[in-house]
């Protein structure tokens, strides 16, 4: 049956797919789900990096502030 699921075939060394089994296991779920867990929770800890990142870059001394309404104008 097709999927609209994108499949990844990936290569996992010895240690990670030992983890990634015992994590799956505890949660009682496949392998595929957790990793698909874990790959979602990273991506957010990447994005939350990025906006840091820019809120440092954006954070300066005697910056300009905008009002609410006229920043979404």
């Amino acid at each position: 049956m097709p999927t609209t699921k994108k499949r990844l075939n990936i290569t996992l060394s010895r240690d990670l797919d030992k983890a990634l089994s015992r994590i799956a296991a505890r949660d009682e779920v496949p392998e595929a789900t957790k990793a698909a867990e874990l790959l979602r929770s990273a991506l957010e800890v990447e994005e939350d990096e990025a906006w840091e990142i820019l809120a440092k870059e954006r954070d300066r001394k005697n910056a300009k502030y905008l009002k609410h309404a006229k920043a979404w104008k």
